[in-house]
């Protein structure tokens, strides 16, 4: 390989996005690849599919659709950040993608204003990282098994923290 294929990635292209199936997987099926706020972007997707998906699901579905996709989406998220030498890449969103799907899942049956909160609350904590997410961020950097699963650690964590949120809002 060149010294050009060990270089870092500073923004994915189609070409990475459909070069490995982990990169498609952990690139959100494209969302991604947005120049703008892709973690906004892969979590809209997220959203979008769980609004297809969710008429076909069964609530035991769900459970094990998303216990899969974290199965999967640590080895994708792992494979990818060592492809692109970025040890957790912004355009890397299938953490995201899971997170959410957690959250919309365990809020159902929730209208559209309620999913558009979940929405607004989880971004808020998935962007600022404090408390859970800094820790999860910071213990779990790196490459390979640990660091793929650090980055659907801070995103489970802004996922805990939203449901707390939704909770107490409840109450």
């Amino acid at each position: 390989m060149s010294d050009t294929a060990h270089a870092p990635l500073v923004r994915p292209t189609w070409g990475f996005l459909f070069a490995h199936p982990a990169h498609f997987i952990a690139l959100g099926a494209g969302s991604g690849l947005s120049r703008f706020a892709p973690g906004t972007a892969g979590t809209l997707w997220a959203w979008v599919a769980f609004l297809v998906l969710e008429p076909l699901m069964s609530p035991l579905g769900w459970g094990l659709l998303i216990l899969g996709a974290t199965l999967v989406g640590w080895w994708a998220c792992t494979v990818t950040a060592q492809h692109m030498r970025i040890a957790d890449s912004g355009h890397i969103v299938f953490d995201e993608v899971v997170a959410f799907w957690l959250v919309l899942w365990m809020i159902s049956p929730a209208g559209f204003w309620g999913q558009l909160a979940a929405f607004a609350i989880f971004r808020v904590f998935d962007m600022v990282k404090i408390g859970p997410m800094a820790w999860a961020d910071q213990t779990f950097k790196g490459f390979g098994p640990r660091g793929g699963f650090g980055i659907l650690l801070d995103d489970f964590a802004a996922a805990f923290c939203t449901l707390i949120v939704i909770a107490l809002w409840r109450v």
